[in-house]
């Protein structure tokens, strides 16, 4: 079953460092934030790692729940969280059943050849389960600070009762849109 913005996640459960199942009921009542990422020890995904890091106690402060999740395995995960120092645990996905429900699986081309990557993206669920906010084929730079303002936003709007979450960012391209139209 594939994940869409404003419905609950579908069933999942894996295992992440620190001896941590995470599931899509396993952090219910918390915001959670999973990033995906092509590889560990490699340029981009050290990079978007060592944001995230930076930012971490901002996330924690905010009140979320911060997983790397990627197809190496528990021990590359290990070596790659102590390496940088990662206070967040991360998701060994090597069977990519996360990857293929998140729709993160995508044909590239490498050295002229097609292979099997992961595109970056990084996902948003509400304390009630509940996607809220997707970013997809990211670039690295600037990204985790966009994730951050939205975690702030929908900790904000869950601190108001009856009070509609944040936009997604489509629906805000579309607000953009109608108000240079006027």
């Amino acid at each position: 079953m594939a994940i869409v913005v404003n419905k609950p996640l579908p069933e999942f459960e894996a295992n992440a460092t620190g001896g941590i199942r995470v599931s899509n009921i396993s952090h219910v009542g918390k915001t959670m934030v999973l990033y995906f990422y092509p590889k560990d020890n490699t340029p981009g995904c050290t990079t978007e790692a060592m944001q995230f890091r930076d930012k971490y106690k901002d996330f924690v402060k905010a009140g979320a729940h911060v997983f790397g999740v990627s197809r190496d395995n528990m021990r590359s995960h290990d070596e790659f969280k102590t390496k940088l120092e990662l206070p967040f645990e991360l998701i060994a996905d090597t069977e990519e059943k996360m990857c293929h429900m998140f729709g993160v699986v995508k044909n590239k081309i490498m050295y002229g050849k097609k292979v099997k990557g992961i595109e970056r993206s990084t996902f948003l669920i509400g304390p009630d389960g509940v996607l809220r906010e997707e970013w997809r084929g990211l670039k690295v730079v600037g990204h985790v600070d966009e994730v951050l303002k939205a975690v702030k936003a929908l900790k904000k709007a869950n601190g108001k009762p009856a009070e509609k979450l944040p936009e997604t960012a489509a629906e805000r391209s579309v607000s953009k849109v109608a108000e240079v139209a006027q």
